[in-house]
């Protein structure tokens, strides 16, 4: 069980570096693409993100659950887990409101919200690569 949830990790993994970190900056920089359109693009893309990712931590919670590990697993899954429920319950709400104001044509200024969700994806990233790590060592 440690392979199928070390294998749900990778994939979650590579999910959140490809969109969080090579397809939202790089829309804005494709010709044509004005600040609404971008943002109405990456709220679908990352509402769908969002979406696997909670079904890939619930998959990795159970496989986990059912699966021989030692505590730094749970250290790190419950790490992922809580900071995604930060990501979806503290810091989305405030930039959904800022996406609206925008795409309403209000000149809203940047939120200090982007720069917290940007920081709990980093932290998202680690705890993801050192659970990875932890159950793909943890299937030998």
């Amino acid at each position: 069980m440690t392979e199928f949830a070390g294998g749900l990790t990778c994939l979650w993994l590579g999910m959140v570096l490809a969109i969080s970190f090579l397809e939202a900056p790089l829309k804005f920089r494709a010709p044509g693409v004005t600040v609404p359109i971008g943002l109405g693009i990456g709220r679908l893309v990352f509402r769908a993100l969002n979406g696997a990712e909670v079904v890939l931590a619930v998959l990795v919670a159970a496989a986990i659950a059912v699966a021989d590990v030692r505590w730094p697993v749970y250290l790190c899954s419950g790490i992922t887990a809580l900071v995604l429920i930060v990501q979806l319950a503290v810091v989305r709400p405030p930039l959904n409101r800022r996406s609206e104001r925008v795409l309403a044509g209000e000149d809203a200024p940047r939120s200090r919200a982007h720069l917290a969700y940007i920081v709990l994806e980093v932290v998202k990233v680690l705890a993801l690569l050192t659970l990875a790590g932890l159950l793909l060592a943890a299937a030998d």
